[in-house]
């Protein structure tokens, strides 16, 4: 496959890309900084640098022609609320109808588990805006029709990752999650149909990841 990586920088996208160049797919990692082109070729990667942020959905689209799945690991990093929402919000829905309108069949999103309604925050809790942006990315991607896949682990370490995951996380009980477990879970997704339009919340667990997709 082609696979476009949004937030191509960030610790997981590290881990995640050299994962897809090793089974084969031609990976494309966007990346905002022109200084983190040589860390993202390293991979294997093919680097382009833009600014989700500031791509509209024209230049978004044109970036997506000809790609057959793309991967969403692009944050504001806990910024000011007001790019939380410009990147996390408004950036993410962007690339997805960019992803539609280009003809993309699949679409993994790294969300958390904490994005449902079901778990909000008081809304005087910094973290609310975070929470909000990504439960609004993330039901907008619920309701186009990609192919689209979510990925909800919780607080992320980098402890190496054993492949194993624990599917009955939820929001702060059982949800530590390795990063290098989020690159694996997404690397296997991207492969694997029976997770099409599926939500997946998991932490460090003891399931390996292909019995548990097996039995989504």
């Amino acid at each position: 496959m082609r696979i476009t990586i949004f937030g191509g920088h960030g610790k997981i996208a590290l881990l995640l890309a050299p994962l897809l160049v090793d089974a084969g797919h031609e990976v494309t990692s966007v990346v905002r900084n022109p200084d983190h082109v040589d860390d993202v070729e390293a991979t294997g990667a093919a680097a382009l640098v833009s600014s989700v942020e500031d791509a509209d959905l024209e230049s978004l689209t044109s970036q997506l022609e000809g790609t057959d799945a793309v991967v969403w690991s692009a944050g504001a990093g806990g910024g000011s609320p007001e790019r939380t929402y410009a990147v996390d919000r408004d950036a993410a829905i962007r690339s997805m109808d960019a992803a539609v309108a280009a003809g993309v069949e699949r679409y993994v999103m790294v969300s958390f588990s904490g994005a449902t309604r079901d778990a909000l925050v008081p809304e005087d809790n910094p973290f609310r805006h975070y929470q909000d942006a990504k439960i609004a990315a993330d039901e907008h991607l619920r309701s186009t029709g990609l192919g689209w896949t979510i990925l909800g682990p919780g607080t992320l370490t980098l402890e190496p990752s054993t492949g194993s995951v624990n599917p009955d996380a939820t929001f702060n009980d059982g949800d530590e999650t390795s990063r290098e477990l989020v690159a694996q879970v997404a690397a296997a997704v991207l492969e694997d149909e029976r997770a099409s339009r599926t939500t997946l919340v998991f932490g460090d667990g003891d399931v390996p990841v292909d019995a548990w997709l097996a039995a989504l």
